[in-house]
Order: C-alpha cells, then sequence, then structure tokens
C-alpha cells in the first residue's frame, strides 16, 4: 500500500501494471493511500475486506470482468464512490457502466489532472453528504426517514441507538471520548458513575456486528472511532 493510514483510501483494479503503478505514484503523491489489485478476483476480495473512500475500475480485467464486479459491489449494499477507467469509449458502454452502479467514467488514455480532479470531486462529495443522509462504508442512515441500513438491510434501532449510531457517522475516523460522545447524544453532563453509554454502544455493536465487521472501535485510555483506526501519536 501506498500512503499514509490517516489518508483517504482508494483501491485500484487495473490489470496493466504500468498503467496501474502510474495512477497509483501520482495518487499517492497527492497524499491518498492506494492499493491494487490485479485482476476481477483479487479486486472482488479487497472490495469486500474493508471500507474505501473510492475504487477506480477497469472493465477489461482477467477472472471476472468490471462490469460484472461493480454490479456484485453494488448487490452487496457497499456504496463507496466508483470510477470505471476504461478505453471503451462507446455511449452505450458509457451508460451501461453508469447504470450498473458506476459513479463516473472516465476513458483511456486521460490526463492526470483530470483523474485528480474528478476523485477529488467524488471524495468531497462523499465526505459532505447532504443533511439527510449520513453514510460510511456501508452503513447509512436516512435522516428523515430515521432508518438505518447496513449492507441494504435494515438495522432495528432504538431512537438513543441511532442517535449514537448518527454522532459516530458525523465523525468518522475520529477518535471520540465517552465523555463528548455522551454529552453529544444525552444531552446532558456526563456521570462517571454511569454505565449507560457502555449498554447502548455494546446493543448497537452488537445489531451492526450481526451484518458485517466490526465498526465501532475502541483505543484504551483515549476513546472511540468509527472506521479505519487513526494513527498513534508519536508514530
Amino acid at each position: 500500500m501506498l500512503g499514509n493510514p490517516m489518508a483517504r483510501s482508494i483501491l485500484i483494479i487495473e490489470d496493466e501494471l504500468e498503467f496501474a503503478e502510474f495512477v497509483m505514484t501520482g495518487l499517492a503523491e497527492e497524499g491518498f493511500a492506494v492499493e491494487h489489485a490485479i485482476d476481477g478476483k483479487q479486486g472482488h476480495e479487497l472490495l469486500q475486506s474493508r471500507p474505501w473512500d473510492l475504487v477506480l475500475l477497469d472493465w477489461r480485467l482477467p477472472h471476472q470482468d468490471g462490469l460484472s464486479l461493480l454490479r456484485r459491489f453494488r448487490q452487496s449494499g457497499r456504496q463507496a464512490p466508483v470510477i470505471f477507467l476504461t478505453a471503451r469509449d462507446e455511449v452505450d458502454d458509457r451508460v451501461q457502466g453508469l447504470d450498473s452502479g458506476a459513479d463516473d467514467y472516465l476513458c483511456k488514455p486521460f490526463a492526470f489532472a483530470e483523474l485528480l480532479a474528478r476523485v477529488r470531486a467524488l471524495i468531497r462529495r462523499r465526505e459532505q453528504p447532504s443533511s439527510l443522509l449520513l453514510v460510511h462504508g456501508d452503513v447509512s442512515i436516512d435522516l428523515v426517514a430515521q432508518r438505518a441500513q447496513r449492507a441494504g438491510r435494515s438495522l432495528d434501532l432504538t431512537a438513543k441507538e441511532l442517535a449514537l449510531l448518527s454522532f459516530f457517522l458525523r465523525h468518522p475516523r475520529r477518535i471520540l471520548t465517552r465523555e463528548r460522545v455522551y454529552e453529544n447524544v444525552w444531552d446532558e453532563a456526563f456521570d462517571t458513575s454511569s454505565n449507560t453509554f457502555e449498554v447502548h454502544l455494546k446493543e448497537l455493536r452488537r445489531k451492526l456486528e450481526a451484518l458485517g465487521p466490526r465498526l465501532i472501535h475502541n483505543r484504551r485510555g483515549q476513546g472511540y472511532f468509527l472506521g479505519e483506526p487513526p494513527p498513534r501519536e508519536g508514530l
């Protein structure tokens, strides 16, 4: 992997090694953490292995083509933005790619500056979601309907669990102390003798983990975080 652990994560699924290395190097120089899959099989495994901030996907791949890979990815409930990078430049191809779940489509050859602009735009859009929808990885909350989902399946949350998850979704990858979470979700001063926070968090984790891997983690002596861990101080 190229980049640092706090960088926005990008997966490129591309069988042309020289082209993949060119894109990876350019993105790493811009501060992104980039990982590479050489074919459709490895691409599928990496897509399911963790949440990604963005995916760059080739159409023609060994073992499984990019279009099929994208459809499986969307059917699994994953919502990371996807950009097709392909030599297929017919209008029908673009329509098919976008209809299958791609967020953007860039035809080879292209200027790296254009790719970078599109990458930043999609990540910016994802990091600043509409006030009506909170999304991280395969988890989302519709704030109007007050409904939460993971991997496309409904989460049966209490009002307080929904508020707790909403607060974590608004602050992904940031370490949050028990006091800060409690005072924002319960809207009252933190009571050090109470285990209210731990009880609700345990139940929320149980419901989330019934549909996928652990999402909310804790760092001893510091607090809790959602998603990829922030780096430890001094590392």
